[in-house]
């Protein structure tokens, strides 16, 4: 399929998940520039949706980063898997925000050249078919569109993002990640507490940076 969309990359990088179902799989971080509930500016913060957010998702200059086709960008992501494994290229596509540039093209290249796709979007946008795994993270103050999925991934606590908001959505899986920065130790305390109560939520942590891998 030949499509002549630009799509801009943050960063590419082999590494392992380390959050919600997937914890420890194996899995080409492919990082889309942009996002629709912040800037990624410092000063525009206060002002954003999402006043938590850790990652720099602005612009092309990560590493393995760029402004790719779509045969070019599954290539990249393809030469960051090993070589001459049987089990297929896993990619988790995340931003920022990646529904502002993953589309039925991009879907249908990954496909072709065998790549299994997962997302993780804010929810505010709805998934295309064909995304193999679906994640959403919910941000208080945002309208969520997709409310169905295979986990729901809900950063805790978050004033105006309840559990209860999103218990009844149609996911397969439910997950409390604690908010990180200087509370996060009483956050993993609630979270804990919080799905002690109602066992539907499972406890997320970001065992990446326990490990310390990207």
């Amino acid at each position: 399929m030949a499509t002549h969309t630009i799509y801009l990359i943050k960063e590419i990088y082999y590494t392992l998940q380390g959050e919600g179902t997937h914890a420890g799989r194996p899995a080409v971080f492919c990082r889309f520039s942009g996002c629709n509930l912040w800037s990624g500016r410092e000063e525009d913060r206060s002002k954003a949706v999402c006043t938590f957010c850790d990652t720099d998702f602005r612009g092309t200059d990560g590493p393995g980063g760029g402004r790719f086709q779509a045969e070019e960008l599954a290539q990249r992501i393809c030469a960051e898997w090993p070589e001459n494994q049987s089990v297929p290229p896993f990619v988790v596509c995340t931003g920022g925000e990646p529904l502002l540039q993953l589309d039925d093209d991009l879907i249908a290249v990954f496909h072709e050249f065998g790549i299994q796709i997962a997302i993780e979007t804010n929810g505010t946008l709805p998934v295309p078919n064909g995304v193999d795994w679906v994640c959403v993270s919910p941000k208080a103050g945002s309208v969520i569109e997709q409310t169905s999925g295979h986990e729901l991934k809900l950063v805790y606590p978050q004033q105006d993002a309840l559990p209860e908001r999103f218990a009844d959505m149609a996911f397969e899986h439910f997950y409390l990640q604690p908010m990180d920065g200087p509370e996060l130790q009483k956050n993993i305390k609630k979270a804990i507490d919080y799905c002690l109560a109602n066992p539907q939520w499972s406890l997320s942590l970001q065992t990446h940076k326990m490990i310390g891998i990207p």
